[in-house]
């Protein structure tokens, strides 16, 4: 059976599905260095994060077959409560396989939409081989996080939504990137803007496939980042492929880089966002990727940990 390949438009579709249940996230104004720019807050999302687009353009496409023999996912927290929130809305039967250092509020969540939670150990277990190990003891299809089609133009229809509220096509999206299932989805959607993926420092995997033209796996000795959500140990060759010579070459911020952004979040739109929800802001505030008055940054996730978030808050530097 071939892969099914994301087009531009699948992304116009799954951008009509979404739109059919959710309201547009906002597109608020920001000035960054005295540019005004904008940033696209899908940590308002009602999971709280961008990868409900995905999930439900996907568990939505499932056939009546599909449906009835469930989906299994694997996720740190963001992906698992948009395939729950999805499956719960669908009337489909949702594991979850998680890491077992994902922050509690994503876990409770989760299991809260309904879906059932099976943890793995990280670093040491393979969180795909858990999953297809479930998949081969109770049927079900594989929801993947970002190298599944379906959810890469599900991701891309964040761009057709801030077009649309932008008015004009955007000069460049700023992208929080993990997997790069975002990213990849956004350069179907938004053809004409530059698209740059960031990423956690010392987890750069997509910014090191699409210079090495070829698949990177993350240093067993890989640096923790407080990037939750945006720690895949690789990419997938199909995100790869919508990337190479079409994304912007990656760049990478500190854990200091994304707690100030959190810190200005908060001060300049009131805005709860989690680490990896703030990666790109981050970038566009150190200056790693130009601003303009038709950029756009997406705010990607707000499930941020109450202690955590509030110790970043109370920081001054």
């Amino acid at each position: 059976m071939t892969e099914r390949i994301p087009t531009a438009k699948g992304v116009i579709a799954a951008a009509e599905s979404v739109a059919a249940i959710l309201p547009p996230t906002p597109l608020l104004p920001v000035e960054i260095n005295r540019v005004r720019a904008w940033v696209k807050a899908d940590s308002l999302q009602p999971i709280g994060s961008f990868k409900i687009r995905g999930a439900w353009w996907r568990l939505s496409n499932l056939s009546p077959q599909e449906r009835a023999a469930g989906v299994v996912a694997v996720s740190s927290g963001n992906h698992a409560q948009g395939v729950a929130w999805s499956a719960r809305r669908l009337g489909i039967t949702a594991t979850i396989v998680m890491p077992h250092d994902a922050p509690q509020v994503k876990l409770a969540n989760t299991r809260a939409l309904g879906a059932e939670v099976v943890l793995y150990q990280r670093p040491g277990e393979d969180r795909d081989e858990v999953a297809a190990r479930l998949i081969a003891e109770r049927g079900g299809t594989l929801v993947h996080a970002f190298g599944d089609p379906w959810v890469i133009e599900g991701q891309g229809s964040a761009a057709i939504e801030a077009a649309d509220q932008l008015g004009r096509a955007p000069s460049r999206i700023i992208a929080c990137c993990g997997g790069g299932g975002l990213a990849a989805g956004l350069t179907l959607g938004a053809p004409e803007s530059a698209i740059h993926p960031v990423e956690p420092e010392g987890w750069d995997m997509v910014g090191q496939a699409m210079a090495a033209g070829a698949i990177v796996h993350a240093a067993p000795d890989a640096p923790k980042t407080i990037c939750d959500a945006l720690q895949p140990p690789a990419t997938k060759p199909i995100n790869l492929a919508l990337l190479k010579g079409r994304a912007e070459p990656g760049v990478t911020v500190s854990d200091a880089e994304v707690r100030a952004a959190q810190r200005f979040a908060f001060a300049n739109l009131r805005l709860v966002v989690e680490p990896g929800g703030a990666a790109a802001l981050a970038a566009a505030l150190a200056g790693k990727v130009p601003v303009d008055e038709n950029t756009v940054i997406m705010l990607t996730g707000g499930n941020a940990d109450p202690a955590a978030f509030a110790a970043t808050i109370a920081e001054t530097a």
